[in-house]
């Protein structure tokens, strides 16, 4: 059984403890930040300051990966998160009934809650194994390594003091300090790959009313303008997020830091006003995101690992844009395989990134491709829509047959060419174009012009 120091204590690396732990590994967690997901959710969601998580507030809705992976080696973290408000949503419940179940329609469930529960649920989980020591408040400060080639990590240090550990996982995030310690090692560099995604975020958080209803009915969960994106989060204990999506350069984008003007632009939405119509009490300010990219960092190159006794996972080995909310499910995906095979990564890390070279690298290509796609649609000149594209989208609100190939896609399970590209969907879109001979693709939000009239360009005063 291996010695294993993670460094970091989010998703990803709380999973890859606990996973580890209750594989008989001997697992020591460093995290720098003292404080950690509690009893008091509401208290550390809205009033813990946490700079090195930006996305801890944004809306999430965690996808079937996360609840796969939970019921297999975790049921116990899946029980609590569902027993502090976590709620399931599958992608059939749009239907009044689901259709006849198929091999792996199970798995087609979106747990949604905010991220601070899922941390809750599994910090406690963490803290029950004897296996895992946790070390709260305590920053690495950098590697111990062996003279080999290539460099072999030999562990990490706190301070004056070294803690030996035949593996060890960044788990740090998307600014892991752990590339520029390998510098400093004398390894060969990371292999990066970056793409700005031009996109902001802004987000208000909700509660519904105990008194009124519960949700809008049959509302799609999203909307969009040519310009903009908007879409509601349903989360945890009757809380709700409503999302605003746009370029970073648009000019309009600093005024919807005002509540007021922020709500009133959501009202133009139908996705989003559905769920305003419910009079929830505004529980956040507007809470902004921007910044962000596409990063893919590779500790091995053409030639092989840079670097043996480490490796990492999570966002320190694939950051993505939220848009399609991969995030966690693939560190969660990478700490499962992880404690799976920690004895042969420790010994060889090649296995591990071969296999995220073939099981998480076309996801985040994926994502590449759809923020690319997106920032042209918000931009003054997009391109021609694709009416196909825009009809198997829409068709899949009507077919449970496409809606399946949707959920597919959405949860990581299939490519888009394996979930699209079968007959049987192909002759339900074709009768679903049909039956609509006068569908074009086109908004269901507000034009240019009355967005302007709402929001008269102001300068941009979001912090990246």
């Amino acid at each position: 059984m291996a010695r294993v120091a993670v460094i970091g204590a989010g998703i990803s690396g709380l999973g890859t403890a606990l996973m580890l732990g209750r594989r008989g590994h001997t697992v020591t967690l460093f995290d720098q930040d003292a404080r950690e997901a509690g009893a008091d959710l509401h208290r550390d969601f809205y009033h813990w300051d946490r700079p090195r998580v930006p996305q801890a507030v944004q809306p999430h809705s965690f996808l079937a990966p996360v609840r796969t992976v939970l019921r297999a080696e975790a049921p116990d973290v899946l029980a609590d998160l569902l027993a502090r408000g976590a709620r399931e949503y599958h992608d059939f419940d749009w239907f009044d009934g689901h259709p006849p179940r198929r091999a792996g329609d199970e798995d087609l469930v979106t747990l949604r809650t905010r991220r601070i529960v899922l941390e809750a649920a599994l910090t406690a989980a963490v803290r029950r194994e004897p296996g895992v020591e946790v070390r709260r408040g305590t920053r690495v400060s950098g590697l111990t390594t062996a003279p080999e080639r290539p460099v072999r990590v030999t562990g990490v240090r706190v301070g004056a003091q070294e803690h030996r550990a035949d593996l060890v996982v960044d788990a740090a995030g998307r600014r892991s300090p752990v590339p520029g310690w390998l510098a400093r090692a004398g390894c060969c560099p990371p292999v990066v790959e970056s793409h700005r995604a031009g996109i902001a975020y802004l987000c208000r958080w909700y509660r519904l009313r105990p008194e009124g209803p519960r949700n809008p009915g049959r509302v799609k969960p999203g909307s969009s303008a040519p310009f903009a994106l908007a879409g509601v989060f349903p989360s945890d204990n009757d809380t709700v997020a409503v999302n605003l999506v746009l370029s970073t350069a648009d000019p309009t984008r600093g005024a919807l830091t005002d509540p007021a003007v922020f709500e009133a632009a959501a009202r133009r939405f139908p996705a989003t006003a559905a769920w305003l119509d419910l009079a929830p009490e505004p529980q956040s300010p507007v809470l902004a995101m921007a910044g962000l990219d596409n990063r893919w960092t590779s500790l091995a190159d053409g030639d092989g690992p840079v670097v043996t006794g480490l490796v990492n996972a999570g966002d320190s080995l694939v950051h993505t844009n939220p848009t399609l909310g991969h995030g966690a499910a693939l560190g969660l995906r990478a700490a499962r395989y992880l404690a799976a095979h920690a004895d042969a990564v420790a010994a060889d890390p090649a296995g591990y990134h071969a296999w995220t070279a073939r099981e998480l690298r076309p996801w985040f290509d994926a994502q590449v491709t759809a923020d690319r796609a997106n920032e042209r649609r918000l931009t003054e000149d997009p391109p021609p829509p694709d009416r196909r594209a825009a009809a198997r989208a829409a068709c899949a609100f009507d077919d449970p047959v496409v809606m399946r190939a949707r959920a597919r896609v959405r949860h990581l399970v299939s490519t888009p060419d394996e979930a699209y590209g079968t007959a049987e969907v192909e002759r339900r879109l074709t009768a679903w174009l049909a039956a609509n001979p006068g569908f074009t693709p086109g908004h269901d939000g507000p034009t240019r012009a009355e967005w302007d009239t709402l929001l008269p360009g102001r300068p941009v005063t979001v912090r990246p």
